[in-house]
């Protein structure tokens, strides 16, 4: 990749994305922090504040498919600008949480809508289109890893804004935080979209109907969109649930503030990484080193004596595996289909991820609150890790048109 071959619009476009995604990962990254203090100033299980954000994840994954068609009729700048307000509500509505309702109100649907309009689904295709072919796998690899280093950055600062003005008032100022996201897509909407080399134009490509008629036949999709599902599963549970396994096993909250911290910046490296080799190799076979390392690292955890060390060495093998499956999940979508109608397609397969992350949030709290442990939940991660090993490995990396000419 080359930076002499972006415009100072790209450029803008790239900085911009960046940053929003650096704010909403890192707010949604938070939220694990405060699963322990919002169920003890209420009297709830885990599985009271595990059923919401179950929720929000799924609404993220729901809403993510109508956003993203959105942002493909009407400018994905529109939908961030709406996303944030939405998120920065959700946010101030949880801060005052006293019923369940309004927990799954605030921390579920509100903020689930807000990262769908603010997260990968509507960023990285604005960020693909910014760019040529050639660079495509490169930016999305920036971008992913941007969300990451919000989860560096963000999640402990969460953790001191709890020690210095309790977990309503942390939550109170990421509301106003996550406002800043309206200023930083202001750029955007002033831009046009540049061309980009090597992509199909608008003249060449087919219309949202046939694309996505070409999607609901494609195996492949729905062979990426199930596999993603696993993806979701390990994210999400990881993050709402691990500051709790720690702290049940006598580590001190700031410790497991700093575990998810590390995951993000060890991701930083990794989502890089994966968006540079998915540029030169198959990606399907990326996702599939993925999924497969991801169980192994798991059953580390699982079986060696848990220390600090064990716990560090899990968040960075974790980290570098983390967001890593983003590039070529992404990648492999403007493969098959092309970038016009990216946001849309790519919210479908999305979606997939975020039925898997409502599973593994709610099914986190759900065991535990029954057995006092998450042992299950850990192995049945183990499982489907290999499960998406073999949903990968019959994937077809061509576009879809083509595969059509060549089997007709």
């Amino acid at each position: 990749m080359s930076a002499a071959r972006l415009t100072p619009s790209a450029w803008t476009i790239l900085i911009a994305g960046c940053l929003i995604l650096m704010l909403a990962f890192g707010f949604r990254a938070s939220f694990g922090l405060f699963v322990q203090p919002i169920s003890a100033a209420n009297d709830w299980g885990r599985d009271v504040i595990g059923l919401a954000l179950a929720i929000q994840n799924l609404a993220w994954g729901i809403i993510a498919v109508l956003a993203g068609g959105l942002a493909d009729r009407f400018g994905n700048t529109r939908v961030i600008v709406v996303g944030a307000v939405l998120y920065a509500v959700g946010l101030w509505l949880t801060a005052g949480v006293d019923s369940v309702w309004s927990l799954q109100m605030g921390a579920g649907l509100l903020v689930g809508a807000g990262i769908a309009g603010t997260g990968f689904g509507i960023v990285l295709p604005l960020m693909a289109k910014a760019v040529s072919e050639d660079d495509r796998q490169w930016v999305l690899g920036v971008g992913t890893a941007a969300g990451s280093m919000g989860q560096f950055l963000i999640v402990p600062l969460a953790q001191q804004f709890i020690d210095l003005f309790g977990w309503s008032g942390a939550l109170n100022a990421m509301g106003l935080m996550a406002l800043a996201i309206v200023i930083l897509a202001m750029p955007l909407a002033r831009m046009a979209k540049p061309a980009a080399t090597g992509v199909l134009s608008s003249a060449t490509e087919d219309s949202l109907a046939t694309t996505i008629g070409l999607a609901r036949g494609h195996l492949s999709y729905w062979l990426l969109t199930v596999g993603f599902f696993v993806c979701g599963f390990h994210l999400a549970f990881i993050t709402v649930h691990f500051p709790g396994y720690l702290t049940d096993n006598g580590f001190d909250p700031d410790v497991a503030a700093w575990a998810i911290a590390l995951i993000g910046l060890c991701n930083v490296i990794g989502a890089m990484a994966s968006g540079y080799i998915s540029g030169r190799v198959s990606m399907k076979r990326v996702l599939m080193f993925i999924y497969l390392s991801r169980a192994v690292v798991t059953v580390g955890l699982l079986l060696l004596p848990l220390s600090l060390t064990t716990v560090l060495l899990f968040s960075c093998l974790t980290g570098f595996l983390w967001l890593a499956t983003v590039p070529p999940t992404t990648g492999l979508v403007a493969t098959m289909f092309g970038t016009r109608y990216m946001a849309t397609l790519y919210g479908v397969v999305f979606l997939g991820h975020q039925v898997g992350s409502f599973t593994g949030v709610w099914l986190g709290g759900w065991i535990y609150e029954r057995t006092g442990n998450y042992d299950l939940v850990w192995w049945t991660g183990v499982a489907l890790s290999i499960v998406a090993v073999l949903l990968h490995w019959p994937i077809r990396e061509s576009r879809v048109r083509e595969l059509q000419a060549a089997t007709s």
